[in-house]
């Protein structure tokens, strides 16, 4: 008889694979993940198990994992989450902690209501991150409509919609670029334009090309706008929602939306407060 195939990621018995439990394990955590809506939904799912171990109910080890590490890469949660998620890491961990902290069941619901809910709050959208509040405010410089209902639509997708952010985060500079471009008389193609062409006119119009500098410093980070946004156009190309799929197509995790959505709209505040500056400069 042949020796077993001990290879980690499969067993061939016979010279048929059979995949490793832990590959199983994953797939079924991806599908549990998967069944939810919304992110708030995978909290909520995620403090109700806690709830349910804290009161002496078994836990299933699989979602806990599964969602803990969810959570973990989510990088606007994961600082919202509870400790006791962060440094326990499994149910077994999480049940010797609540056990010896509070005595009483009831103690133990009203310390997991309270540690979950920066982190629901959040989800819900009751408590926006600080970059988010001071890139709101910055936008109203403009006092354009249209500028602004895109922000917010970024950020609406921003939790349960990675795809849809990214999207929103492109169409939030090629707005402002154009609104610039618009007030300051500039010509440009409105159907063909790429970002990077709009953002190319609008920086030289404010001074913002490399080009035009000659300290090495501000070379050094007007040339790291221009590669953000370039970077934007392809990420939105690869991973947003703007365009048709292949048979393997590339799915976004929160993380990257949180990054392009964070991205454009630190860009598209600088633009705007350049802009803002020179017009009140005269």
């Amino acid at each position: 008889m042949r020796a077993l195939d001990r290879n980690p990621t499969s067993t061939k018995m016979f010279g048929f694979a059979r995949l490793n439990p832990l590959t199983r394990l994953s797939g079924l955590v991806n599908k549990m993940i998967e069944k939810f809506e919304s992110d708030l939904e995978k909290a909520q799912y995620l403090q109700n198990l806690l709830l349910g171990v804290a009161t002496g109910q078994p836990g299933e080890e699989a979602d806990y994992q599964g969602l803990r590490r969810y959570f973990l890469d989510h990088q606007a949660v994961r600082k919202l989450l509870p400790g006791f998620v962060r440094t326990n890491r499994s149910v077994s961990q999480f049940w010797q902690f609540i056990k010896t902290k509070f005595p009483s069941y009831a103690e133990r619901r009203k310390f997991i209501w309270s540690e979950f809910t920066p982190a629901l709050d959040f989800l819900e959208g009751k408590t926006p991150m600080p970059s988010e509040v001071e890139i709101s405010d910055g936008l109203k410089i403009v006092n354009k409509e249209g500028i602004e209902s895109v922000w917010s639509k970024a950020l609406e997708r921003l939790r349960d919609d990675p795809e849809g952010a990214i999207t929103s985060a492109r169409t939030l500079l090629e707005t402002v670029c154009k609104h610039i471009l618009d007030e300051e008389g500039i010509q440009y193609s409105a159907q063909r334009a790429e970002l990077s062409e709009l953002y190319k006119l609008t920086a030289t119009a404010l001074r913002l090309s490399p080009s035009q500098h000659t300290e090495e410093i501000f070379k050094q980070i007007l040339g790291g706008c221009s590669a953000v946004v370039n970077g934007l156009g392809t990420l939105r190309n690869r991973l947003g929602d703007a365009h048709g799929r292949g048979k393997s197509p590339v799915k976004p995790a929160p993380r990257h939306a949180n990054l392009a959505v964070n991205l454009a709209g630190s860009v598209a505040l600088f633009i705007i407060e350049t802009w803002n500056a020179r017009r009140t400069e005269g």
